[in-house]
């Protein structure tokens, strides 16, 4: 199992490539050409990958949706309830739940109008139920993650590796060590979605902003 990095813009993006090849999230608006290098870099041909999950549907994991599902012919999965976020380019923004959230959310708020999503056909629109990757040669599965947004999703492989977008994060300048998200539509619902994570097994959380950090982070921030 690789499982290989790929910085498009904001966010730190995750190609899992097993039997198959499955891109997590897809960054920034107008990355499709990085993108492209980053499957000639690792040796993966374009028609590798088999399907896009994007964990949810904020402008930086959105962006270069359409381009690269252009680029690789791939399917798009996301949650039906934020499927119409990117079929309709729209860039909603969750409220900042730290003083510093609040701070960066207003900051955030003033460029979002400049910013331009190409809209792109959802071609799996996921329930709470989640989806199976084990068709697309991945072993593990789309577990329904809600509290960031509500349609937020994580990919959770059998070995432990969790893909959580937004779910957590760990890097400059959103926080300075791993933990929740400075920007969340429903705490309660994120505490949830991290036990969640670890009743089903997660040991290594890969946040789309930060470097991946253990799952004991997750279990001590909830036990205090």
């Amino acid at each position: 199992m690789r499982i290989i990095p790929v910085t498009l813009g904001f966010d730190q993006c995750y190609l899992l490539q097993a039997g198959g090849a499955v891109l997590v999230d897809a960054g920034t608006p107008g990355k499709g050409r990085a993108f492209a290098k980053a499957l000639d870099r690792a040796g993966i041909a374009p028609r590798d990958v088999k399907l896009i999950v994007v964990t949810h549907g904020h402008w930086d994991h959105v962006g270069s949706a359409r381009d690269i599902r252009k680029l690789t012919g791939a399917g798009l999965a996301m949650h039906e309830r934020e499927a119409p976020w990117l079929e309709n380019a729209l860039t909603p923004l969750p409220p900042g739940v730290t003083a510093w959230g609040r701070i960066l959310g207003g900051i955030l708020s003033l460029s979002l109008p400049f910013v331009r999503i190409p809209a792109c056909r959802v071609d799996l629109k996921l329930g709470n139920e989640g989806l199976s990757l084990a068709v697309y040669g991945i072993p593990g599965r789309v577990l329904h993650t809600p509290g960031h947004s509500p349609g937020s999703m994580s990919v959770l492989l059998d070995s432990g590796e969790a893909f959580v977008g937004d779910l957590a994060m760990n890097g400059f300048p959103l926080r300075l060590a791993p933990g929740f998200p400075i920007l969340a539509e429903d705490v309660a619902a994120l505490r949830e979605s991290w036990r969640l994570l670890l009743a089903q097994g997660a040991r290594m959380i890969y946040p789309a902003h930060g470097k991946p950090f253990e799952a004991d982070v997750m279990r001590k921030a909830l036990a205090g």
